[in-house]
């Protein structure tokens, strides 16, 4: 005679009601990732990275000095505890009062980190992020107001395609700056910002200049075009030469490419003109912001009725 079977004891769970209500919700996580289920284990968070900072330093005793007396925009002047006075020393200090800007004392390690290890000296002026305009608001409203009859001169403005040395930006601003340039357009991508090392180079013009920023060259270009804007690109290879090209009354943007590739292709398929500078053939190319420089020179030259 067989034995009487056991009854089944209660069994643990939802009865299956749990994994009911996610029908149609995709996959059933587990148990451990339900937040109603009594073995829900919450998972620890990914610590977060804290935010790069932006911010620029300019180290060394000359450096600082020579920043100080360029009035590149600062923020503070670190000095290092028990840093050994000099002349240098000195003079930077009393800059920074001139200007009213803060003196703050710290340590070799903090000023390391500051510079990025660079050699500092025991003093370091640190920079804020340059606040760039809005390239294509900025040049689509001098359109606007040349349009309107609100200025005499057409807009001129200097576009840079992948430049990444900060002293051929700096003498670019400069350049510009002396030439009647409402603004230089950087690339927020794949190009050289404002740092210190460009507003150094700019001589003071960065000040009196404003750099404007955009995210998509060809697509400003295009806008710009829309507006009445004409649009040239600076290349060895252009088949047409700037002293030919009729630029007096025209809106102008000019833009300019890195040394080694030029024009990157998108930006010259969307120029209007590609225009060459006539240089001897033993030279293979100009400097970018030397080129910069000639080519602002000849159309001033022709704005002003220069022979």
């Amino acid at each position: 005679m067989s034995s009487p079977r056991k009854k089944k004891g209660p069994t643990k769970g939802s009865g299956g009601q749990g994994r009911r209500r996610l029908e149609g919700k995709g996959p059933t996580p587990k148990a451990e990732d339900r937040t109603w289920h009594k073995n829900y284990k919450p998972k620890k968070k990914r610590p977060t990275k804290a935010p790069k900072t932006k911010h620029d330093a300019v180290a060394g005793r000359n450096p600082v000095v020579e920043a100080l007396r360029t009035e590149i925009p600062a923020t503070g002047l670190y000095v290092a505890t028990g840093v050994t006075m000099d002349e240098r020393i000195r003079e930077a200090l009393k800059l920074a009062a001139d200007r009213g800007l803060p003196v703050l004392e710290a340590t070799m390690p903090e000023l390391d980190r500051m510079t990025r290890d660079a050699k500092h000296q025991g003093i370091a002026l640190h920079i804020p992020p340059y606040e760039y305009q809005d390239a294509t608001e900025l040049g689509l409203q001098l359109m606007a107001d040349w349009n309107r009859g609100y200025r005499q001169e057409p807009p001129l403005i200097v576009a840079l395609d992948s430049i990444t040395d900060p002293r051929n930006l700096g003498a670019m601003v400069r350049s510009a700056a002396a030439f009647g340039v409402d603004t230089v357009v950087v690339p927020a991508r794949r190009s050289v910002g404002m740092t210190a090392t460009a507003w150094k180079t700019s001589a003071g013009a960065a000040a009196r200049l404003p750099v404007s920023q955009v995210v998509n060259l060809p697509t400003m270009l295009v806008e710009y075009q829309k507006a009445g804007m004409f649009v040239i690109g600076l290349d060895g290879h252009g088949s047409q030469t700037l002293p030919g090209l009729p630029l007096a009354t025209e809106p102008l943007c000019v833009v300019v490419g890195s040394e080694g590739k030029g024009l990157s292709r998108l930006v010259a398929d969307t120029c209007d003109q590609i225009v060459s500078i006539p240089i001897v053939e033993s030279t293979e190319s100009l400097n970018a912001s030397v080129a910069v420089g000639v080519s602002l020179y000849e159309i001033s030259r022709q704005r002003n009725g220069r022979a």
